[in-house]
């Protein structure tokens, strides 16, 4: 691969990416988030215990979008750098 500039493709290509990043991990942290949100009053928990489900949904959405959002980007540079 040229180590030159990028081409207009590579560009757009890599704008894609990122926005397919970013909505993927937003789809997951929202059903996560989401799961918690619905899990709470279903197990008929109140209160504190209530308050900590969600609490602990919204941490491991926002750990599981961060997850998905590197682990697409460095998946898209590795076969950037293989030339696909």
């Amino acid at each position: 691969m040229d180590m030159g500039r990028e081409s207009r493709w590579e560009k757009d290509a890599m704008t894609v990416e990122i926005v397919f990043a970013l909505v993927t991990a937003g789809v997951l942290a929202g059903a996560i988030l989401a799961a918690a949100w619905v899990l709470a009053p279903a197990l008929g928990l109140s209160g504190a215990a209530e308050s900590r489900v969600r609490t602990v949904g919204a941490l491991l959405g926002a750990v599981a979008g961060a997850w998905r959002l590197v682990r697409v980007l460095l998946r898209f540079d590795k076969q950037r750098r293989m030339g696909r």
